[in-house]
């Protein structure tokens, strides 16, 4: 990565103090994008806990714990809706006239309580008995792709079994026709690699077009999966929209696809670094339960955007009104006035991560995500040989709102 590659840097606000100005840009800095986790290690060693960044048109970065847990739970200083909500629905408008209808990651973007309103209906299809339902096809799923690659002796394994399997979940969850696979996929990959907003955009509206006769048709004829039981339920005491679907697809494609891929990568990567946790995993199945939970610690990926809604001071930290700041939650999990040696795996932690964020957006899907990672350590470490990274194809990163693994070459013997 070149310095060419990181956005220009613009000029430090008057009211930010020099000392708590950092150079990090959350999408290029190379060292991120060559190794996430230890870059961000060197972050919490080197930048303050909560520091202000030139890069990316200047932010705040809330790097330590104790800011991140206070601000995801302060949702009236700490606003999800990025651009105030009579400015979002002036630049919706303009956009809409020339690009059509624009659908919304509803309720992820919203504050209470507008969040509470359309995040509510999805309470019960998220709840552990309808996920726990869904248990044995994600078991079958996982070891059909694991008999498919088991004698190969290597894989590329973000494609061969972190990408198929959640996206066959999700079509499976949703209702929607498993011969439109490989259509899906190629919007996954479309959405991975959107590196700005028309082309996000445009992936959503593809993403809605390819759902919505499926969509319709749950309407008038109801099966047993997500769309038809999101039919049924009421927003404000009033029947859902077709555009109040279309929403809530785009919010399960976006937060159900990216961040179970994410977690299987970089928690098998680190089992491939690790061949005696793989032997003691093997030879104490209950264990993996504890393992997949300090994964996720340890390997915290997603980082959150907020707007600071008013003037204010912050954890001893001066903001002002709309400055952009993001939870940077991979920090907050390796903070070591946290956790004690916050870079080492140690399943007997007992204090508990903040993967799946705190306060009123906690992420809807974590009991989904849980039970997708843990089936796939169980089957893959029962029925694969002991693995490691292919030492002629070292695993690739990128940065950004998430911490993701490109690609993740593991080999063995057969």
């Amino acid at each position: 990565m070149t310095e060419s590659k990181l956005s220009a840097a613009v000029a430090t606000p008057d009211h930010v103090p020099a000392s708590l100005v950092y150079d990090f840009d959350y999408y290029h800095d190379p060292a991120l994008c060559a190794d996430p986790h230890m870059r961000v290690m060197d972050l919490l060693k080197s930048a303050p806990p909560i520091f202000w960044t030139p890069r990316n048109n200047g932010h705040w970065v809330l790097a330590g714990h104790s800011a991140n847990f206070e601000a995801a739970r302060d949702v009236e200083a700490f606003s999800s809706e990025i651009f105030p909500r009579d400015q979002m629905a002036e630049l919706l408008a303009q956009l809409e006239e020339t690009m059509g209808r624009i659908p919304l990651a509803v309720p992820i973007n919203l504050d209470p309580p507008m969040h509470t309103k359309y995040r509510q209906p999805l309470q019960k299809v998220f709840s552990p008995k309808t996920i726990n339902a869904l248990s044995g096809s994600i078991r079958a799923l996982a070891v059909e792709l694991i008999d498919e690659i088991v004698d190969k002796g290597q894989c590329e394994f973000m494609t061969a079994m972190a990408e198929p399997l959640p996206v066959q979940v999700f079509l499976k969850m949703l209702g929607l026709p498993l011969e439109r696979l490989a259509e899906y996929r190629e919007l996954v990959s479309e959405h991975l690699s959107s590196v700005d907003s028309s082309n996000a955009i445009l992936t959503m509206q593809k993403v809605v077009a390819a759902m919505r006769d499926t969509i319709i048709e749950r309407r008038d004829n109801p099966q047993d999966d997500i769309l038809s039981m999101l039919w049924k339920v009421e927003i404000d005491g009033a029947p859902v929209s077709l555009e109040d679907m279309e929403n809530y697809a785009i919010l399960l494609f976006i937060a159900g696809l990216d961040t179970v891929m994410q977690g299987m990568g970089h928690g098998f990567r680190h089992l491939a670094l690790n061949p005696d946790l793989q032997d003691e995993l093997r030879a104490e199945p209950e264990k993996i339960k504890q393992a997949s939970e300090e994964m996720l610690r340890r390997y915290t990926f997603t980082v959150p955007p907020r707007r600071v809604s008013r003037d204010m001071e912050f954890q001893g930290v001066s903001m002002k009104k709309d400055e952009r700041a993001l939870l940077y939650l991979p920090a907050a999990d390796l903070d070591a006035r946290e956790f004690a040696e916050p870079d080492s795996f140690n399943m007997s932690r007992e204090r508990a991560h903040i993967a799946f964020n705190a306060g009123p957006h906690r992420c809807l899907g974590s009991h989904l995500a849980r039970v997708e990672l843990q089936i796939v350590y169980e089957e893959f470490l029962a029925r694969m040989p002991k693995f490691k990274l292919d030492p002629k194809r070292p695993p690739t990163f990128h940065g950004g709102h998430v911490l993701g693994v490109d690609t993740l070459h593991l080999v063995w013997e057969v």
